[in-house]
């Protein structure tokens, strides 16, 4: 079942968008994503994180977001565009996340869409991005088109204290070259 989503790129965060945010980011890291946080997430902690990334959006530092027909944010994603010279061609795609109750609703696929057309427009024409090694987002990148290049093994901890490996992967952007 497709849902469909309102997707906005926000220039600035206020207190219900953090708010939100950061109930999102707590379902996420509590059902088992690997974005640098360990389960259980305290709210506090959550909100921390985003009144951080409130404060650092520019052209640069990018935060889509995905919001169902109730207005509640059920999805987002960042990237980081790259600052040096020689790299402004490339952004690193960071946290895509969706709410536990609203997954495998296309809501990761439209985030992507218009974090990618945002990119073609600005002449993006690199995306990289890391996830959890064997998890289910590697299948959806994988159905996105992306590139697998490698894996880094015992790249992150777990709550338990094993570690993880991380897959890297790439996407290469058509269109506008600038």
């Amino acid at each position: 079942m497709i849902l469909s989503a309102r997707i906005d790129r926000l220039d600035a965060l206020d207190t219900a968008s953090v708010e939100g945010l950061a109930e999102l980011l707590v379902d996420a890291i509590d059902g088992g994503a690997s974005m640098g946080f360990h389960a259980p997430l305290r709210p506090s902690v959550a909100l921390a994180y985003w009144r951080k990334v409130a404060v650092s959006l520019d052209a640069d530092n990018a935060l889509w977001i995905a919001r169902d027909a109730a207005r509640r944010i059920v999805g987002s994603v960042q990237w980081q565009r790259a600052g040096r010279e020689n790299g402004r061609h490339r952004a690193e795609v960071c946290k895509l996340l969706v709410m536990r109750d609203a997954r495998r609703a296309g809501i990761a696929a439209q985030l992507m869409a218009a974090l990618e057309a945002h990119a073609r427009a600005g002449g993006v024409t690199l995306l990289v991005l890391d996830t959890e090694a064997g998890s289910a987002a590697e299948s959806f990148y994988r159905s996105q088109d992306w590139q697998r290049v490698g894996e880094i093994p015992g790249f992150a901890s777990r709550a338990d204290g094993s570690l993880a490996a991380t897959a890297l992967y790439f996407k290469t952007q058509r269109g506008n070259t600038a």
